[in-house]
């Protein structure tokens, strides 16, 4: 394969990965700061007037849902996370470099996954 002989991606290249990936730090912020929200929010529903059972049961699921967005907004920040460090790899011009194998990543897993810091080579060898 000829892309593996590249030492690294052209700045070209660079430019389009570094315009995908502020797009998905974009998306990812707007989602983060929905979950946030939704976590945040306690607006009573209006359920006072209803049956205890029900006033119960909506609780325990209120308080299932507030973990489970917890647990999806450490995600997100987590992808943030990874993302502004495919950053920095751009501006290093190693993005797209696995860091075991030391070739390039091929591009279309890069395009899937714009924060990878592995070939599909150095991940199947971890397995």
């Amino acid at each position: 394969m000829a892309e593996d002989l590249k030492v690294r991606y052209s700045d070209k290249d660079l430019a389009e990965f570094k315009e995908l990936i502020e797009e998905k730090i974009e998306k990812a912020k707007s989602h983060l700061e929905l979950l946030k929200s939704s976590y945040m929010n306690d607006g009573n529903n209006g359920t006072d007037d209803t049956s205890p059972t029900f006033k119960a049961f909506e609780e325990g699921s209120e308080t299932m849902s507030k973990e489970a967005n917890t647990q999806l907004a450490i995600r997100q920040e987590k992808f943030i996370r990874d993302l502004k460090n495919a950053l920095l790899r751009i501006e290093n011009k190693t993005y797209g470099i696995c860091r075991i194998t030391g070739k390039l990543i091929n591009k279309e897993r890069l395009k899937l996954v714009p924060h990878a810091t592995l070939s599909i080579e150095a991940k199947n060898m971890q397995k």
